[in-house]
């Protein structure tokens, strides 16, 4: 059944705007703050906490010691791992009572964990506006306090294990035989202390080398060198008590502590360190700042599913984590974001298991895992959180155009590769030590480019969305040309009708070999059109003729009567089968060809039933695809069960994971949140969907963002619209209430790998 928003206006009660905001965040978020009762043994007790920057894994130990772990987007060491900043050990005297009264609890709205334990109540957060992490300790007697600094990077030590496979991501194989760099403790004075991990040598070269990129080398400058990352410890009251600590020069029934986080280039250590004093003086607590902006981040957008807690609980705290790591130096690292902690605690440091810094699959950025972080920020508002993803992209731009220019000779050419450092260049081991060719060796992502497409995908609902033409200009259209032109160059031959001809090509990781791939075709069909529609003003005559020519140019998407169905498929002709993708759907999702509201959505359903692969966790993305072909039932049920997959292992409830990749898995989460907001909100340039892949027996309220800098606030109960409002009021008319639509029935050993 389809309602026109204009008709809706019947419903008095549809565009009541203080129903809508009675239901949200206030009484509803509250409940999914994470208490805990009891103090937990390990880091793998440890509840996160973060300011987009600097991330937090904290936690009370039996003894009575909190404990936490610093960490911040940035810190990349010398072998290109994402790496902790050090660990902090707080003791009072006499100990939190732990044994007859405790209570943790993360306090969502406000970004604090507060913890009670008899006389004791601490705050604990880390500044929403500065880089600093902040503990308020109050006690109803004097008491003593003592804060240690604990680090284990205390020698050179070579990798060991599977260490350079995974944690260091690319050096697997090769004659350079990396090393850890021990920290520095620096004397800092009577009151404070300071320590730091300097940088003094760098695989950057090495991966010039590896990629007979030599010729480039000075060309641009090396991102690891001298990157110093590191903290100071220190508090009102408190002097220092050795090397790596400080204590309270008396008890008192208020103690303050700051640790003050840098991650920059430098000269030298002493640069370093004179930035470090200019930011501390710089750095004034504001509680109240930090509540606003939580405050404007909670209201930004919601979801509250009434009746299913297991679901919306999992929507909100990976929302909440994105919030936690998304604003930073660096984009959110699929593989465990900022919030990784030792695989086995108690294990030697030196070792994978017990290595705070280690992680599965490294410091590498995968663009296919990447990309599940962002998707979903455009629905919940969170548009400051997708920056440091566009811009890693931006940045790497100049060396990426160098480096198509030195292998294949093509102009004004970029193309990002798969498995990628975080300054362009793709990874050594996957690029192949000895490999001559300027494709990688890894035939799982050889010519897997489909990942500059999908970026631009992203980019363009970042325009449509908030209409942001400066965006458009500085970003959208500087990368999209030579990404785009890079294809076009690169598959230059034309067959007998005159159409690109896609070979060699592949389909993803899954089919090695490929004629004509689905993803590449429906990815410039879908981003052509609409970047041909940008306003004149931030694309060129010269543009809009290339892209205009290569529009006309594409071969039909691959569409063939299997078994007497027509279907959707992965190209025209496909082999190699190595992955577990349904790549004929990326027509659905990312590049909505097919859906709600489009033509042929009976195809692309019958393509979704007859699918090769169903997974629900990780990367996998059947329950997005299900959602934008307007399958509530069956998107509600892959949904659900995804956010029930806990992992037992770890004591907070969003530590997702391992899956395919490592703890908290950002897949994972995710595809919660995109799922959700396809099921409740799509559109189709200027047409809105709201509800088109519902559950009519599921309540909701939900405040969500759509094109033309729209929100939509709805309340929806016992299979009504109880609640609805257009913001701006003129959007009404483009819109439709669209109930879920019955699914297909799923094909034999339908629910196979949904674990």
């Amino acid at each position: 059944m389809r309602t026109l928003f204009a008709a809706s206006l019947a419903i008095a009660a549809c565009f009541v705007a203080s129903a809508v905001r009675g239901a949200a965040a206030d009484d509803n978020l509250a409940r999914y703050n994470v208490v805990w009762d009891a103090p937990s043994q390990d880091a793998h007790g440890s509840m996160p906490l973060g300011n987009g920057d600097l991330g937090i894994n904290a936690w009370v130990e039996p003894s009575g010691d909190l404990v936490f772990y610093v960490s911040k987007t940035d810190a990349w060491d010398e072998n290109g791992r994402l790496c902790k900043i050090g660990r902090v050990r707080v003791k009072f005297n006499p100990p939190l009572p732990v044994a007859k009264s405790f209570r943790q609890a993360l306090k969502l709205r406000e970004g604090v964990i507060a913890i009670q334990a008899g006389q004791y109540r601490l705050k604990l957060w880390v500044d929403a506006n500065h880089p600093a992490v902040r503990l308020e300790a109050e006690s109803d007697t004097p008491v003593s306090c003592r804060a240690d600094v604990e680090l284990w990077r205390l020698r050179e030590r070579p990798f060991g294990g599977d260490d350079d496979s995974h944690s260091g991501g690319g050096l697997a194989g090769s004659a350079y035989k990396p090393t850890v760099l021990p920290d520095v403790v620096a004397d800092a004075g009577p009151t404070r202390v300071v320590w730091y991990h300097r940088n003094t040598r760098s695989i950057y070269s090495l991966c010039l080398k590896t990629q007979h990129l030599e010729a480039l080398d000075g060309r641009f400058t090396d991102p690891l060198l001298n990157l110093t990352f590191g903290a100071s410890l220190a508090g009102p009251g408190f002097v220092r008590d050795g090397k790596q600590a400080v204590k309270s020069l008396k008890p008192d029934t208020r103690h303050d502590l700051t640790i003050t986080v840098l991650a920059v280039r430098t000269d030298t250590p002493q640069t370093w360190l004179a930035d470090l004093d200019r930011l501390e003086k710089k750095n004034v607590a504001s509680r109240q700042e930090h509540d606003a902006w939580w405050h404007a981040f909670w209201d930004r957008s919601w979801v509250f599913v009434s009746g299913n807690e297991t679901l919306t609980r999992g929507y909100v705290l990976q929302r909440y984590m994105n919030a936690c790591s998304g604003r930073g130096g660096s984009p959110i690292k699929f593989n465990g974001s900022i919030f990784t902690v030792e695989a086995t605690p108690g294990a030697p440091s030196d070792t994978p298991a017990g290595d705070p810094d280690w992680r599965r699959w490294g410091g590498n950025y995968w663009f296919q895992n990447t990309r599940l972080a962002y998707w979903p920020m455009l629905a919940a508002g969170d548009f400051e959180m997708m920056a440091p993803w566009f811009d890693m992209y931006r940045r790497a731009l100049p060396l990426s155009l160098a480096r198509v220019k030195t292998y294949y000779g093509f102009e004004g050419a970029a193309q990002f590769p798969e498995t990628m450092y975080w300054w362009g260049l793709p990874n050594n081991g996957d690029y192949g030590w000895g490999n001559r060719a300027p494709e990688p060796a890894n035939g799982y992502i050889r010519r897997y480019w489909n990942g500059g497409l999908e970026l631009v995908a992203v980019m363009l609902d970042r325009y449509d969305y908030t209409q942001d033409e400066q965006f458009a200009r500085e970003t959208l259209v500087p990368l999209a040309d030579p990404l785009v032109g890079f294809l076009d160059q690169y598959w230059a031959k034309r067959d007998a009708q005159g159409k690109i001809r896609f070979e060699p090509a592949q389909s993803l990781e899954t089919w090695h070999v490929a004629r004509n791939p689905m993803p590449e075709i429906a990815g410039l069909r879908f981003l052509l059109p609409r970047l041909l529609a940008l306003p004149a003003g931030v694309t060129t005559a010269g543009q809009r003729s290339r892209w205009k020519k290569m529009l006309n140019d594409l071969p039909p998407l691959p569409v063939a009567t299997v078994g007497g169905v027509k279907l959707l498929r992965p190209a025209e002709e496909f082999s190699a089968h190595s992955n577990s993708e349904n790549t004929e759907l990326y027509s659905v999702f990312p590049y909505r060809l097919y859906g709600v509201g489009r033509p042929d959505l009976e195809m692309a359903r019958a393509t979704y039933e007859r699918r090769g692969n169903h997974h629900n966790c990780g990367w996998c993305q059947d329950s997005i695809q299900a959602a934008c072909l307007g399958l509530g039932d069956e998107a509600g049920r892959l949904v659900t069960a995804r956010a029930a997959q806990i992992n037992g292992s770890y004591r907070f409830p969003a530590m997702w994971g391992p899956n395919f990749d490592w703890i908290p898995d950002q897949d994972h989460g995710n595809n919660i949140l995109t799922t959700l907001h396809c099921m409740l909100l799509q559109s189709d340039g200027d047409k809105i969907y709201a509800l088109p892949a519902w559950p009519k027996s599921w309540n909701v309220s939900f405040k969500l963002h759509t094109a033309k800098n729209t929100v939509i606030r709805c309340v929806y109960q016992n299979g009504k619209v109880q609640v609805l409002e257009v913001t701006p009021p003129s959007r009404r008319v483009d819109g439709r209430i669209m109930r879920s639509q019955s699914p297909l029935p799923l094909a034999a050993g339908g629910k196979k790998g949904e674990g």
